[in-house]
This record gives C-alpha cells, structure tokens and sequence, in this order.
C-alpha cells in the first residue's frame, strides 16, 4: 500500500503575528484548506507539514497566504479565493463518490450520480438536469449535510419556487414559514431521514438551516452557505439569474430541476433551460444531466418515465 504524498512548509519562527494570521482564529483557515483539499496539516511552530493527494497544492497555498499576512489579515475569503487559483478546489480523495452523515453513508448509484457527487465537492455551481427519481434532490441535501458537518458552510439554505404543478392552491394559512413548506418537502424528508427530525427542528430555530423563498433572494449575498435551489425548471429567466448571482465567498450552490417538465404558464421560457443555454462552457460550472436509465424508485417508475420519453412529453415532478 503507498503511503499518502507528504509535502512541508518552513517559514521560521520569527513573526509569530504573521503565523497566527495565516492560521486564523482557533485554526479555522487551516481546518479549511484541510476540508477543501482532503489534506491534513501539522503545525510545529513556524514549520507546516502537509499530508494527502493534494499536499504539494495545499503548500502552495500556504504560501501564497504567508505572503498576505504580510501587511494584512487573512480571511476565510483569502483562502477560499487561494484555493481556486490553484486549481485545486476540490477533494479528491477514493472516498469521493460517497457521503458520510450522521446516519450513516450514502453511495452514488450509477455512473451520473457518481459524477454529480464529484461535481458538486468539485465546484461552487453544480446543475443536476433529468427525471423524477434520479436523486437529484437526495444527493444534494445529502452533500449539504456533510459539508455542514465538516464545519466548511455555516449554513443551509433551502430555495424553491413556489409554483403549483398545474393546480390554484390559493392563498395558504400560517406564516412565512408554514406557507413555503408544502413546497420543500422533498428537502425535509431527505433531511430527516440524514440528521433526525428533532435537530432539523433545532437548526431550523437556530437558522443555520433557512427557508428562503426564491421572491425573497433580492439583494442578498450568502457567503459560506451551501444553497439547494429545488425545481428550477419553474424558475424565469429573471429569478434563476438573480438567484445564481447570490453566490457570496466560501458558498456552494446546486440547482436541480427537469427541463421537460415545467408548471410555468406556456409564454414564459424556463429560466433553468435559458440558463443552461447561456452558462455553457463557463469555467467553475458543472453539469450532469440524467437519464430514465438513473431513476432509483420503483422499476415502474423507470418505465413511466421512458414511456413519457418515448411519447416527447415531460416526466413530471422530482
């Protein structure tokens, strides 16, 4: 069995100051560069050793940082922004296509959901494009979890239309709150199932998981939050570039949805369609499109979905 690549960092131990800032408060710059790259990192004084596929990056940016703390302090922002210079933006380690959450591990099944997990860790904008019961959605919330466990977002954001599939609900009773849920529910039951009802519950009170209707997003920036856009095929040109304009330092979007499928009256053009039109071939984007072939529900499913395929309608719902 090789041993993990090794790479070390000595920059002395004369400031003191300037250390500290590289490392930030209580470490937090480095336990990000460890979760960013899937390295681990010693610190003996001024002297970094470095430990994983990805050590020789995680030097550089040591070092690229050091140089910052020269006149000034370094943020979570700074090293976010080091570790997209280098290219290296992702973890990359075997274990890559599996989530860990408290309740356990949660495999891709298939090829495509093995590369949507990829793209996500992967990149700041993921889109995941198919049918109902490809786990889109799932796998979302599943990395979203992870990455709250690992401490590398601060919070979950949760964003859906609020469009109904082709029925007048009306006006709905309750709050904020109580109005937006019908509509994320498929993001709670994933929730539940992963981390408990009582902690979804107490994150939610807590707001480190938010309800955030898409009519709400305006003229915000949301820096380290890990944002789920659901059911984008319902969005409008104007809500998805809005939304995606959102994306502050540190954050992680995905946005899923079915082009074939949208509950948007017939003059208005699906603003997930025009948006993956227009984003096509934009560095730091990744797409990963499903297939009937990837539906994980009941085998009947598949064959719905095929069957609606075949006839060139949509596929419905998620």
């Amino acid at each position: 069995m090789n041993a993990a690549p090794e790479s070390s960092v000595d920059f002395g131990a004369e400031d003191n100051a300037r250390l500290a800032a590289v490392c930030g408060p209580l470490d937090e710059n480095l336990h990000q560069l460890e979760n960013r790259l899937g390295i681990e990192i010693r610190r003996r004084s001024g002297r970094f050793s470095l430990r994983g596929a990805n050590a020789a990056a995680g030097a550089a940016v040591l070092r690229q940082l050091y140089e910052r703390a020269a006149g000034q302090p370094v943020t979570p922002e700074d090293v976010h922004l080091a570790i997209q210079e280098s290219g290296m933006g992702a973890r990359h380690a075997a274990e890559e296509h599996a989530v860990e959450t408290l309740r356990g591990l949660i495999r891709g099944r298939g090829a495509n959901q093995q590369q949507y997990l990829a793209a996500i860790r992967a990149h700041d904008l993921t889109f995941g494009i198919g049918p109902a019961g490809t786990g889109k959605t799932y796998l979302a919330v599943a990395c979203a979890v992870e990455a709250m466990q690992r401490e590398s977002v601060r919070r979950l954001v949760l964003v859906r239309p609020a469009v109904e599939a082709g029925e007048r609900l009306g006006f709905l009773p309750g709050d904020l709150s109580q109005k937006v849920d019908p509509y994320l529910r498929p993001m709670y039951d994933a929730l539940y199932e992963m981390i408990g009802f009582d902690r979804v519950a107490r994150l939610i009170e807590r707001n480190v998981i938010e309800i955030a209707p898409l009519a709400f997003m305006r003229g915000r920036t949301l820096n380290e939050a890990f944002i789920i856009l659901d059911e984008a095929q319902n969005t409008t040109v104007e809500q998805i570039k809005m939304f995606l304009t959102r994306i502050g330092f540190g954050s992680r979007a995905v946005v899923t949805g079915d082009v074939t499928q949208t509950d948007l009256p017939a003059h208005r053009q699906s603003g997930l369609r025009h948006a993956l039109e227009v984003l096509d071939g934009v560095p730091g984007i990744a797409v990963t499109r499903f297939t009937a072939k990837d539906v994980v529900r009941h085998p009947l499913v598949q064959r719905i979905v095929e069957a609606y395929e075949r006839e060139g309608g949509g596929s419905g719902g998620t």
